[in-house]
């Protein structure tokens, strides 16, 4: 029986960082991991591989729409489907091979196979029970369907069968207009095909300031998308040649049925905690199937931790990561803290959404007094270089105190531009105090820059 002073439960970006920050921090650290690699969903079936892809379908409308543009002639390259495939898998094998390097530099154990809790202090793999002062759950989280769709992963899939397609549909139906649906629906409009996303709600990206999802919308339909929204699917067939979605519209109970070679389900996440035995323990749970921590991420049960997916907050890979240096410092004896309040979200397509803080529907819920800065791509001279002037960054401040409370950012590098605003915000600064710090030119982020001036007395260039 091996001791440690901490095992976590999970490889993936939760996990993986907590036991490298554990470690450097003088713990003796072993990590349970049932797949062939280390990474989670993150690194082997999500955010790495579709970031490869979106990449990859990026560069191609680059060359078929705007390389003659710039005096490059020529015949834009055709798709080699499986060669794409293969690209996306090669980076995830770097990245996963880099987690395996840093476990050996950092002298991690990983106990490779599925762990069940049987005790307190007691992890089980296989036959063996292992030890340790400190158990922590970081088993993330697996994609959720809907009632009366079954999935098969070949004709109806999640994110992990579409990054995996045989050939490259015709046409795809994508249910959910989250995040993943977007992304990945915007790949394979670059690839071809004609692309259809069904929304429950009226609105695209639930949760995201109005304004910015209303923009974001009319970007995608002029790239190709089909929206159909407030609508509720009732169930998906597979037919000879796909499969069949019927739908109901929630204003007036309407039927219809859209056929598509390819079915994405899109319809968000849940945490996945099966066969740890929690219930047997008498681990308190959530509503929602998370697992219920305290300020500090500790259950109910001593000695036991979870962070990540499979806790309540944001399903989102960076979060689980600060959660789990925080765990590692307090584990260690020193102070951890995750500020909740600034963990921006980013969407990868084309032009990319990112934001942070509060939306102006949340503000005005409150009551809360602010003012909004506003500057258009349109006006950053970069923005037109590269035929990327679609979208704006929106920077919204106290109207007392100009302290930041938020931004939202619809258009290039926008998921990099976004964490300027999340340092501001970090340290309380106020929109001047962006205002009055240069920004080098021509850059994206002067974009930034001049939404706070808009803040103040206005925007230079607007």
């Amino acid at each position: 029986m091996a001791s440690f002073d901490t095992i976590i439960i999970g490889g993936g970006p939760g996990g993986y960082v907590c036991a490298i920050r554990a470690a450097q921090l003088g713990l003796k650290v072993a990590v349970v991991e049932g797949r062939e690699t280390l990474g989670g969903t993150c690194l082997n079936v999500g955010c790495i591989p579709s970031k490869a892809l979106l990449n990859a379908t990026h560069h191609l409308h680059e060359a078929r729409e705007n390389f003659e543009k710039m005096g490059l002639m020529g015949t834009a390259p055709t798709v080699d489907w499986p060669k794409m495939l293969c690209y996306k898998d090669d980076v995830i094998g770097q990245n996963t091979k880099g987690i395996e390097f840093l476990f050996k530099k950092n002298k991690i154990i990983w106990i490779k196979g599925w762990a069940s809790i049987p005790a307190v202090g007691q992890v089980k793999v296989g036959d063996e029970v292992h030890e340790a002062k400190n158990i922590i759950i970081a088993t993330g989280s697996e994609s959720s369907s809907l009632n009366g769709v079954t999935i098969d992963e070949k004709i109806v899939v999640t994110s992990t069968g579409a990054l995996t397609l045989e050939k490259i549909p015709a046409k795809l139906a994508v249910i959910g207009a989250g995040v993943i649906g977007l992304e990945m629906g915007s790949v394979y409009a670059r690839l071809g095909s004609e692309v259809t996303v069904i929304e429950y709600l009226d609105a695209i990206t639930p949760g995201m300031d109005a304004e910015v999802a209303k923009s974001f919308q009319r970007i995608l339909q002029k790239q190709g998308l089909k929206f159909i929204l407030g609508a509720a699917v009732q169930s998906v067939a597979t037919t000879a040649t796909g499969a069949s979605v019927h739908y109901k519209l929630n204003k007036n109970d309407a039927e219809a049925t859209l056929d598509a070679d390819t079915v994405l389900v899109a319809t968000g996440r849940r945490p996945y905690t099966a066969g740890l035995g929690l219930e047997a323990l008498g681990v308190e749970m959530l509503p929602h199937g998370q697992i219920k921590t305290d300020n500090h991420f500790a259950t109910n049960l001593s000695g036991l931790y979870a962070i990540g997916d499979a806790i309540g907050g944001p399903m989102l890979a960076h979060k689980a990561e600060d959660e789990g240096m925080a765990l590692a410092e307090i584990l260690a004896g020193k102070s951890g803290h995750v500020n909740y309040s600034v963990i921006p979200g980013v969407i990868y397509t084309t032009p990319e959404v990112a934001t942070v803080g509060q939306t102006e529907e949340q503000l005005k819920t409150e009551g809360r007094a602010y003012k909004v800065g506003k500057f258009s791509f349109m006006g950053n001279g970069r923005a037109k270089a590269v035929f990327q002037s679609e979208g704006f960054v929106k920077i919204l401040a106290d109207k007392d105190t100009d302290r930041i409370l938020g931004a939202h950012i619809i258009g290039p590098m926008a998921g990099d531009l976004i964490h300027e605003i999340c340092i501001a915000m970090e340290f309380g600064a106020s929109a001047q105090d962006l205002a009055l710090t240069c920004h080098a030119h021509p850059t994206y982020s002067e974009a930034v820059r001049e939404a706070a001036l808009a803040c103040g007395d206005g925007a230079i260039h607007a």
